[in-house]
């Protein structure tokens, strides 16, 4: 006869066994997820380096002529193109060293745009290219999912490490952005949706704190209320937002253009309201497609399924932005962040 504390401990068993596959289940779909965009993100990244290549021939053509320099140039970007996995890293720092001696002087400006076009691009491509090792890695080698193999046997990803080189003139456009995490009474974070207006449909979206370039004459802090305003109808006095807190230094290719940002983030927290869309530009509304305020465990999760979420860091960094809103009148330290 079976005892009541037998029914139970069956009952606890079959309960524990039930969450354990419900848990691998989910895990093993979110590990196919961002295998695949881990995938995707090489993809990216070869063809960014695949374009470097073609501009490193045309470099090497205008520079040198039919000179040893200039074949040897153009041997040299043939090589990474060809170059397999892995020996492709120590192909193309090979390549990046002998752009680096290029004088920009015996290139005509468009050449050179369009040099500094290709490397900001490979720079773009390799560091979402990391981002997906680092979300993919973070996972598999967490016990339980490497003892349950629930990788299975995709090979673990890889880094691409390639020296960055300088800039050659001229640069890409540099811009200074304000931009606010705006939190509500809950700890959640309102994130804008958007999109590349001069890419193909379709075109992939992301996920960004409100925010945008600081204009002459303005202070850091008159930036970002004002940028409060335009995208959500949310005026504040400059003067109570916290911070900077965060800087954050990116590459953007948006609209067209390529643009080295600095970034820095102010911290404000109020009433969960819905934005107003009233004070946008054009092109803001156009590329700005939805809205979501966003807890820690969503941000993660976006990320998890593959959607980019500016900054990098911000589901990590979610309790502190809230510890911050709460701590007024103390100055807090300028962290850098991703």
């Amino acid at each position: 006869m079976i005892t009541p504390i037998a029914v139970t401990v069956l009952v606890v068993l079959l309960v524990v066994i039930l969450g354990l596959g419900l848990w691998a289940y989910q895990t093993a779909n979110r590990l196919d997820r961002l295998h695949v965009r881990y995938d995707l993100s090489w993809q990216a990244l070869d063809a960014a380096l695949a374009r470097r290549a073609v501009v490193a021939r045309a470099v090497a053509a205008h520079a040198y002529g039919g000179g040893p320099a200039g074949r040897r140039l153009a041997a040299l970007a043939d090589a990474a193109e060809r170059a397999p996995r892995s020996q492709r890293e120590a192909a193309e720092n090979e390549l990046s060293a002998a752009l680096a001696m290029v004088d920009p002087a015996s290139l005509p400006a468009p050449l050179v745009a369009e040099l500094a076009d290709a490397e900001a691009r490979v720079l773009l491509a390799r560091r979402f290219h990391n981002d997906a090792v680092r979300d993919t890695l973070a996972l598999r080698e967490r016990r339980l999912v490497r003892w349950l193999r629930l990788g299975g046997t995709a090979p673990l990803p890889t880094y691409f490490e390639i020296a960055e080189r300088a800039e050659v003139s001229p640069p890409v456009t540099r811009r200074v952005s304000a931009r606010v995490v705006l939190l509500d009474r809950s700890g959640a974070v309102l994130l804008l949706c958007g999109s590349d207006p001069a890419a193909e449909e379709p075109a992939p979206r992301w996920w960004f704190t409100i925010g945008g370039a600081v204009q002459p004459g303005e202070t850091l802090a008159e930036a970002a209320a004002r940028e409060l305003a335009e995208e959500t109808g949310l005026r504040v006095d400059p003067s109570e937002l916290i911070g900077p807190v965060w800087r954050r230094d990116a590459v953007i290719d948006f609209n067209g253009s390529v643009i080295r940002s600095e970034e820095m983030y102010f911290v404000y927290r109020t009433d969960r309201f819905e934005p107003s869309t009233a004070g946008r530009t054009g092109l803001e509304r156009g590329y700005i497609h939805g809205h979501r305020w966003c807890d820690e465990t969503m941000v993660r999760e976006l990320a998890a399924n593959g959607e980019t979420v500016y900054p990098l860091q911000l589901g990590e960094l979610l309790n502190e932005a809230n510890a911050l809103a709460d701590a007024r009148g103390t100055q807090p330290q300028l962290q850098s962040i991703r």
